[in-house]
């Protein structure tokens, strides 16, 4: 099971800090400055978009299951959806659709840990 963060801030810092990059280095490397990226470490900031959280995840070297953590935490901060996906459900008319579906049936957590094995196993 992996660990429970409180905030995005926190989960960067954690991955950073276990890599041994000082603030000051991984801001540069991600382009803001020391202070503004504690500031977002410490969670007086909101995370930044979408093309510095992927440059992120590449400086980090995140596996695929950190890499939706931390955009989970980053759409959470901002008290919104994950920053990956609008565009994914924006332009897939059923994605909105599944979706009201799942809510107007009140579909719980097995009901979509099923729907998403099943999809796992179309990957193959």
């Amino acid at each position: 099971m992996s660990k429970q963060y409180q905030n995005f801030g926190e989960f960067v810092q954690e991955k950073r800090e276990a890599k041994q990059i000082t603030l000051r280095k991984f801001a540069d490397s991600i382009g803001f400055s020391a202070p503004f990226w504690s500031d977002v470490e410490k969670d007086r900031r909101n995370p930044p978009e979408i093309d510095k959280l992927q440059l992120i995840a590449r400086t980090l070297n995140l596996s695929d299951e950190e890499n939706a953590m931390m955009l989970d935490l980053a759409g959470k901060k901002r008290n919104s959806v994950a920053p990956d996906l609008p565009d994914y459900i924006m332009e897939r008319g059923y994605v909105a659709a599944a979706l009201r579906t799942a809510r107007d049936l009140d579909a719980g957590e097995e009901e979509w840990n099923e729907f998403i094995e099943e999809l796992r196993k179309r990957k193959g």
